[in-house]
C-alpha cells in the first residue's frame, strides 16, 4: 500500500507542477499580449487563442526587426554621406601667408589630407594646422606660405579649386 500511495503522491505533485506551469505560461501569453499594439486594421475578438497571440506577437517582432535594420542603414548612410562631406568656410590672405577654414566629418581625414594636398598643388608650403572637435564635426584651420615668395600664392584659385573639392 505504501508503494501505491507515493505513485498517487507523485501523480499529484506533477498535476501540481504542470498546473502551475500553464498559469505561468498563460500569465507570460497575456503580458505579452498587453505589449503589443492593437492593430485597428484586425477585428476585436473577444478572446484569441493563445497560438493567435502568439502568432500576432512574433508577426510584430519581425516588424520591428526590420525597422530597426532599416533605421541602421539609415544611419550608416548618414554617417557615411557625412564623413565624406566638408563646408569651406574661408579662404583668407594675409600678406604672403593663407589662412583656410573648413568643416568636416568626425571620422575622417580624407578631407583634411584632400585640402593639404590641393594647397601643396598650388604652391603653399602648411605651417601649422590645427583642430577642434565640436559636436560630431571636425573645424580645421590651416595656415600656410608660398613655396617661393617671390612668385606667392593666388588665393582666388586655392579659394575656386577648394569650393570643387567641397562640391
Amino acid at each position: 500500500m505504501k508503494a501505491g500511495a507515493g505513485v498517487e503522491g507523485a501523480k499529484i505533485e506533477r498535476r501540481t507542477v504542470e498546473r502551475n506551469r500553464r498559469i505561468c505560461m498563460k500569465n507570460l501569453c497575456l503580458e505579452l499580449t498587453s505589449l503589443i499594439p492593437t492593430d485597428t486594421t484586425m477585428p476585436k475578438q473577444r478572446a484569441m487563442r493563445d497560438q493567435d497571440q502568439l502568432d500576432q506577437a512574433f508577426n510584430y517582432i519581425k516588424v520591428l526587426r526590420g525597422r530597426v535594420e532599416k533605421l541602421k542603414q539609415k544611419k550608416e548612410m548618414r554617417s557615411a554621406t557625412a564623413e565624406l562631406h566638408f563646408v569651406l568656410v574661408e579662404v583668407r590672405s594675409m600678406d604672403s601667408t593663407l589662412l583656410v577654414s573648413f568643416v568636416s566629418g568626425s571620422r575622417s581625414s580624407y578631407m583634411f589630407r584632400k585640402v593639404i594636398g590641393v594647397l601643396e598643388e598650388e604652391g603653399a608650403e602648411v605651417t601649422s594646422a590645427s583642430f577642434n572637435l565640436v559636436g560630431g564635426r571636425i573645424f580645421h584651420t590651416i595656415h600656410c606660405q608660398a613655396f617661393c615668395p617671390r612668385i606667392g600664392l593666388e588665393p582666388s584659385s586655392v579659394n575656386e579649386r577648394l569650393k570643387k573639392l567641397a562640391g
